[in-house]
């Protein structure tokens, strides 16, 4: 019979049990626990980034235009950051590997039912189905890894976990582009499925069953929302992904003088971008952790809007416009996982799977922003001076005063 023993997610603040078999704070054996939910945010990423490689594809089966099908995209993104923090919040009493395991098979669900679908509808109601799913997923991977981890790895282990993300940008999304291409995008949602169904496994094998001792009523799960500290850093959040994903959402658009004439570009340059970001991301963890997150996102903030400030004397030579997506990429990953470090050293006890998720929506729903002020900015004024609007949102964004609890 397994005894008992604790593990301090923040000193003095949230206690979680396990048993003592499992992996121990801050032992070396931490970090495979961690890959295994790597994993499972690889299946995630890939769902998300996958739908606009198949975009083509989808129109013509499905007899849409191109715009309809892009709805997938928006579908997904406003359902993710709509229900993470909801799901997030009537879970919070669940055992972390029970909320992990739901929501991967849910999302394997939601990709299932978007490969079998007959008409564009059904398309769009199974994006929700995943979209929930992977919020969830992704909220309680990211808090298990910093328990997992302890406070001193904390950056360090949610850093792995943004790696899946990372690394389905850069190898995910076009494989499973290029499946589509040979085959078709509803064998593409399989792959996607079967992805999740190996995570799912990984997960359920590997994760301990942390749980917090008591479980917080709904109003406790609830009490971050009435943290002024939380609020500015969700604030934060949203503003800076607005700016971060203004360029990348339209990177065709602000590259075309050399993507026009030579297509193949646009492929280096987004796996250019990935690549960095996948550095970025592992190097903003570890400075989290030595630094504190606060001196990260104004570094990275700082270094992002110089780049966006650039890119327009730097779209139309190709010599330019390379060093100028890496060191975007680099930067652009320099916000994620500081962000979540600091907001889950905020979290009052049993909140954590909730902050998350709250942190995801903004993530989100910054994505859908800045399709449409991006788009707007397109209408009235092209695509030369773009990312000027993205470096305004950057520079918004270090406006709300950040700071650590000790």
């Amino acid at each position: 019979m397994n005894t008992k023993e604790p593990l301090n997610l923040m000193p003095g603040r949230t206690t979680i049990s396990r048993p003592a078999d499992a992996t121990s704070e801050g032992s070396a054996s931490w970090r495979t626990d961690v890959a295994m939910l790597a994993i499972g945010t690889f299946a995630v990423g890939t769902d998300a980034f996958v739908i606009a490689g198949v975009l083509p594809s989808v129109a013509s089966t499905l007899h849409v235009s191109i715009a309809g099908a892009g709805q997938m995209v928006t579908v997904f993104s406003l359902a993710y950051a709509l229900s993470a923090p909801v799901v997030g919040a009537l879970c919070a009493g669940w055992p972390r590997r029970t909320s992990l395991s739901v929501g991967i098979l849910v999302l394997v669900l939601g990709n299932i039912l978007t490969a079998l679908a007959p008409g564009f509808g059904l398309v769009l109601a199974s994006r929700v189905v995943a979209a929930v799913g992977a919020g969830l997923y992704t909220a309680t991977a990211s808090a298990t890894a910093a328990a997992l981890a302890g406070p001193e790895k904390r950056g360090q282990a949610i850093a792995i976990v943004i790696l899946g993300m990372t690394s389905s940008l850069v190898l995910g999304a076009p494989l499973g582009t290029a499946i589509s291409t040979f085959s078709n995008w509803r064998i593409t949602l399989y792959a996607v499925a079967a992805l999740g169904l190996v995570a799912g496994v990984a997960v359920f094998l590997r994760i301990p069953p942390l749980r917090d001792h008591a479980a917080a009523g709904l109003a406790v799960r609830l009490s971050p929302l009435r943290d002024r500290q939380i609020l500015r850093i969700l604030l934060r959040a949203l503003l800076v992904f607005t700016g971060i994903f203004i360029p990348y959402t339209y990177i065709s658009a602000i590259y075309a003088p050399l993507t026009q004439p030579h297509p193949q570009l646009l492929s280096v340059l987004v796996l250019l971008f990935g690549a960095a970001g996948t550095a970025g991301n592992l190097l903003a963890g570890h400075l989290a952790d030595r630094l504190g997150p606060p001196r990260v996102l104004v570094a990275g903030s700082l270094g992002l809007a110089l780049i966006f400030v650039l890119i327009p004397w730097t779209r139309e030579t190709v010599a330019l416009a390379l060093p100028c997506t890496f060191a975007a990429g680099l930067f652009t990953f320099s916000q994620t996982t500081p962000q979540q470090h600091l907001i889950l050293s905020h979290a009052p006890p049993g909140t954590q799977s909730f902050v998350t998720g709250l942190y995801q929506a903004m993530l989100y729903l910054g994505v859908s922003l800045a399709g449409a002020f991006g788009a707007l900015f397109l209408q009235h004024a092209g695509a030369h001076y773009l990312s000027l609007l993205a470096a305004i949102f950057v520079l918004a964004a270090l406006l709300p005063r950040m700071s650590v609890k000790q």
